[in-house]
């Protein structure tokens, strides 16, 4: 008789826990040849409502954290992923059917790109920020601040390094951040979602989701408790309706078009720059006298 194999079932990444769907909804994930490697949880708009509210818990203590501790606990998911490598690649290849060799540089771009974002959380403050040049007895220093609750929104492909490049940028610039994984396939999301959970990640810091743009990310942009979104390569007609929907909450959008084909993240220094961190942070000017008029 042969032996019918154990087929795993992911579950979704909320506030440092591992729930299933609230829905009991699940997606087939199947291989090239049409064979069901793994079962994906399908998250509603309640589960979407239960990322926000762990991600605003646990937004003030990230963003107070100093710029040097969260580079450091970047840097230290990055040192997971570099562990768990081959998980990473497997996850790529069984699902999209790429080469080892492929798959294996894209985990790799992955890892860099965590480790440059990592990099950049304790100078963000002096690029970013500084002194201004007014015409009066005031001395003006410009501080940044991160926004809060972040969305994210990875693209179909290429799965772990859209991922990567959609959820790092939020949280270098201290936001806690909700994610929602490529639907075309979540298992890299879920394997990094392992990670997180076992890394210096704060509970409630970062969550990832799986489940449908078409149903997530109109909900994610009328959510009066997130201060941004942002999405990589939305289909036409989601990325509409997200707009419409933001328009009603006044939230920041950041919607980039890029083609589905992997060449379309795989410049890294335009996907690392402080262009990449810019939406996710507002500049605050503080106002002192320097003499008495």
């Amino acid at each position: 008789m042969s032996r019918i194999g154990v087929v795993k079932t992911c579950k979704l990444y909320i506030g440092g826990s591992y729930p299933r769907s609230e829905s009991g909804r699940t997606v087939p994930v199947a291989d090239p040849q049409g064979r069901v490697v793994a079962h994906a949880a399908r998250a509603s708009r309640k589960d979407l409502r239960d990322a926000v509210e762990a991600a605003a818990k646990a937004a003030d203590g990230w963003a107070s954290a100093t710029p040097y501790l969260r580079g450091q606990i970047l840097y230290r998911v990055a040192e997971f992923m570099e562990a768990r490598r081959e998980e990473l690649v497997e996850s790529i290849r069984v699902v999209e059917g790429s080469t080892a060799g492929a798959a294996r540089k894209e985990v790799e771009r992955s890892i860099d790109r965590m480790v440059s974002f990592a990099g950049w959380t304790d100078k963000m403050p002096s690029l970013l920020g500084g002194q201004c040049a007014v015409a009066g007895p005031f001395y003006v220093m410009s501080v940044i601040e991160p926004i809060g609750v972040a969305a994210t929104v990875a693209p179909p492909a290429p799965s772990l390094l859209g991922l990567v490049t959609a959820l790092a940028p939020p949280l270098a610039a201290g936001n806690a951040v909700v994610a929602l994984a490529s639907e075309a396939n979540p298992l890299p999301g879920v394997v990094l979602s392992e990670i997180l959970g076992v890394s210096d990640v704060p509970a409630g810091v970062a969550n990832v989701l799986t489940g449908g743009v078409g149903e997530l990310v109109p909900a994610m942009a009328s959510h009066r408790q997130i201060g941004v979104l942002g999405a990589i390569g939305l289909p036409a007609e989601v990325a509409t309706a997200a707009g419409e929907a933001a328009a009603e909450s006044l939230k920041r959008l950041r919607l980039v078009d890029v083609p589905v084909e992997r060449s379309g993240l795989d410049d890294h220094d335009r996907w690392t720059d402080l262009d990449a961190i810019r939406p996710w942070i507002e500049v605050k000017a503080i106002w002192h006298p320097t003499s008495i008029a």
